[in-house]
């Protein structure tokens, strides 16, 4: 089974905006330490882009998003999501985009975390 279910991927051109879901299924994110999101483009690694601690206060970024990607949550409602609205696309940020989160830790390392999602394709054009 898988928890987690990305969606809100799509195609822009270059400054254009998205903003990603991620809905957790038969476990919600109140159960999490932390949840992330990750992205890898054609023929590159995994890569980390954004991290939510369980209450929302502390966030991390890589340096390539910071200023125009913001993470956030909502717990509030029956479903529990993860967002990650994304401005400023630019073509290097063209990947897909995976949630992902950890029952006990928070970082940017993909080890940490202990569900993923199956991802949502980012393209990115100039």
């Amino acid at each position: 089974q898988v928890p987690l279910v990305e969606s809100g991927g799509g195609s822009v051109q270059a400054g254009g905006s998205l903003r990603l879901s991620c809905a957790a299924s038969g476990r919600n994110f109140s159960s999490y330490a932390s949840q992330a999101w990750f992205r890898q483009a054609p023929g590159k690694g995994r890569e980390f882009v954004a991290a939510i601690s369980w209450g929302g206060a502390t966030k991390y970024y890589a340096d390539s998003v910071k200023g125009r990607f913001a993470i956030s949550k909502d717990d509030a409602a029956n479903m529990q999501f993860l967002f990650l609205q994304m401005d400023n696309l630019q073509v290097e940020d063209t990947a897909l985009y995976y949630c992902a989160a950890s029952i006990k830790r928070m970082g940017r390392m993909a080890a940490t975390y202990d569900h993923w999602g199956q991802g949502t394709e980012v393209t990115v054009s100039s």
